[in-house]
């Protein structure tokens, strides 16, 4: 049986397919990214789930798409602890960016994701190129849930969030100073406690000016940074998946338009489209 597996920095979607693409188990840890966890981490998060403790012996091959394995030394860490879990399968560690590519079509076209952390990349059909190399939350990221985390914080501390928001984002979430500080320089995966306050705007029932401006900031500085980037933009359908782009379609619609950019798909999770093409691919085999 073969095991495919989505992994963010904030959770990993693991799937058991048997000898016909069919689904057997589904179940999510905690997130899997080697470029931010250590090792003794990744491990911990794998081993506290019942579900994948149940099967380590059963799986033939392991295919992990995850952030953070776009270079070799956190791709080798990973699959080592992967390859600890399930001693009998062969392990494939792989980018992403693949696995979005993979979820949303099978012909030429830009496929970006905007999750914890974002990125793109161009598919010709065949092969996958990058935009650029992903140097994370601090430098990249635009419009990603870290992005727009950092940028409701610093608004509010800067006085710039309307004050009929004010009030909720404080009953929301802890916001002194030194708490905030603490999650950001001290204590581990602070990428994904800045996305954790993304919530804010994308579980909110209201549609106020602020929020559709700083979604528009955000993915508009994405179009440029990370579409335009390709020759191929305005000649290729741009793709998007994860959760934010999800919730965000029409502004992504709206910024794409002055660009004269063609929305392609837009899928949520990454894993679902994954599942298909595992489905596909065992039918044409």
């Amino acid at each position: 049986m073969v095991l495919i597996a989505d992994g963010g920095s904030t959770k990993c979607d693991w799937v058991l397919l048997d000898t016909s693409g069919e689904v057997v188990l589904k179940t999510r840890t905690e997130g899997l990214n080697p470029a931010v966890f250590p090792e003794d981490e990744l491990l911990r998060r794998i081993q506290l789930n019942p579900d994948l403790k149940s099967i380590d012996e059963s799986v033939d091959k392991v295919d992990f798409y995850g952030a953070g394995c776009g270079t070799s030394t956190p791709s080798k860490i990973l699959k080592k602890v992967i390859q600890g879990q399930f001693t009998n399968a062969k392990i494939a560690i792989k980018e992403d960016t693949l696995a979005a590519v993979y979820a949303v079509t099978s012909q030429p076209g830009i496929v970006c994701i905007l999750g914890t952390g974002s990125n793109s990349c161009y598919y010709d059909g065949t092969n996958i190129h990058p935009s650029a190399a992903s140097l994370g939350y601090i430098l990249m990221d635009e419009a990603s849930g870290n992005y727009f985390g950092k940028r409701l914080i610093r608004d509010y501390f800067y006085n710039k969030m309307p004050s009929e928001l004010v009030l909720k984002f404080e009953e929301r979430f802890e916001l002194k100073a030194d708490i905030i500080k603490m999650n950001l320089y001290k204590k581990p995966n602070p990428n994904a406690y800045l996305a954790s306050f993304a919530e804010f705007i994308f579980t909110s029932e209201e549609v106020n000016g602020y929020f559709y401006k700083l979604i528009s900031e955000g993915m508009s500085k994405f179009i440029e940074n990370r579409i335009l980037c390709f020759k191929e933009a305005q000649q290729v359908p741009i793709h998007f998946v994860g959760s934010i782009a999800h919730f965000s379609e029409d502004i992504i619609r709206d910024c794409l338009k002055p660009y004269h950019l063609e929305l392609g798909s837009i899928v949520r999770r990454p894993i679902d489209g994954l599942i298909n093409h595992y489905k596909i691919t065992n039918k044409n085999t």
